[in-house]
């Protein structure tokens, strides 16, 4: 356990940022997983909404969002 009274803060924050994360990933594989064993229109809007907003608060890559948007519109087309 830190000593330092900032040090302590930081922990405090890492988890309460590492938890809110996580729910944002499991969230968002969830939704990837749903999509790619029955892909849908609609569900492809709430994955492509889910992968944005992870990559706008840094969870994943920008780049690693639209990488998976472009594979998964692929699937939507060859349904």
């Amino acid at each position: 356990m830190p000593v330092i009274k900032s040090a302590q803060k930081k922990l405090r924050q890492a988890k309460t940022k590492t938890e809110r994360n996580k729910k944002i990933k499991v969230a968002m594989r969830e939704l990837i997983s749903q999509f790619r064993k029955k892909p849908a229109a609609k569900l492809y809007s709430d994955v492509a909404s889910s992968l944005d907003k992870a990559a706008k608060t840094n969870v994943i890559h920008k780049n690693k969002a639209s990488r998976l948007k472009s594979r998964l519109s692929k699937l939507l087309v060859k349904k």
